[in-house]
């Protein structure tokens, strides 16, 4: 099953509303995804700083031993450091000698990335998605088929700068796919397909393809079914395998562009009456940037 959701917007008077907008959509998705639930949203970024958001216990150590170096933002087992690029090699050393326990769930200028078990309005509640603003974002809710049900195995999985990516469906080959990208410098922290999915996708941009090239280059790579939505620094891209046997639907208008795995998932968005209404096309990348 799986739920997804995303939602970009052009108007940047709907910015302050992002948080309650997605996080709504999210809760619609609840029976397609009940025991976890996690997000991705892109907000305000600090020209020459870095947000790492980690995840695990006894954060208030963390920020009593970073005082002075990372401005922190506290959302229940979730931590955001803000901090300067410079810094950033220093306090990822100081986080794998010292608290190895942490995971890091997401990095970039603008990407915070927040998930845990547990029904996704609880798990929305817990971070405080409502009031969070920024310009586009994306998220998800599991039912764990392939694995237990674990924070770690919630999506989104970001596997690079401001990089994300949520998937409904499984992949036959990412033992192996995941074997060749460890070969090419690549860690993963999870079992999770879907991770390699997001590893996979990173490696190709790390190599200087363009996000639809990318995507273009998973078609013939990637054997299984999905729907992928991947979040970015300026914007998100949906793709669909080639049969496309996982639901999805999308809205455009001239405010916003929106994702869900059903229709349902949408008809709160102002305007959703006089939107376009599409369902995405197999094997075809759409792409929605900032420039």
């Amino acid at each position: 099953m799986c739920g997804i959701v995303g939602l970009f917007l052009k108007d940047e008077s709907l910015q302050p509303d992002l948080g309650r907008l997605l996080g709504e959509m999210l809760v619609v998705m609840t029976d397609r995804g009940p025991d976890s639930a996690g997000f991705a949203v892109y907000g305000d970024g600090v020209s020459g700083r870095i947000k790492l958001t980690l995840r695990g216990e006894r954060l208030d150590d963390v920020v009593a031993a970073l005082a002075g170096k990372a401005e922190v933002t506290r959302r229940d087992t979730h931590l955001v450091l803000s901090i300067a690029e410079a810094e950033e090699e220093s306090v990822r050393g100081w986080l794998a000698l010292h608290r190895p326990d942490l995971a890091v769930t997401g990095s970039g200028k603008r990407i915070e990335l927040y998930k845990e078990v547990g029904k996704p309005g609880a798990v929305a509640t817990r971070f405080a998605l409502p009031q969070m603003a920024g310009t586009h974002g994306i998220g998800h809710t599991r039912m764990a088929t392939e694995s237990a049900v674990t924070t770690a195995g919630a999506h989104p999985f970001s596997t690079g700068a401001d990089q994300c990516l949520v998937h409904n469906g499984s992949l036959s080959n990412h033992r192996s796919l995941r074997r060749n990208l460890e070969r090419e410098g690549l860690t993963f922290e999870t079992d999770n397909d879907s991770e390699v999915a997001a590893g996979y996708l990173s490696w190709r941009l790390r190599e200087g393809a363009t996000l639809t090239e990318a995507l273009d280059a998973g078609l013939v790579d990637l054997d299984g079914f999905y729907t992928f939505v991947i979040g970015t620094e300026n914007g998100f891209a949906v793709m669909r395998d080639p049969i496309a046997c996982k639901p999805a639907v999308m809205a455009e208008t001239d405010r916003y562009v929106a994702f869900g795995s059903e229709y349902r998932a949408l008809v709160g968005l102002p305007g959703i009456a006089q939107a376009r209404v599409f369902e995405p096309e197999p094997a075809r990348a759409y792409v929605w940037e900032r420039q």
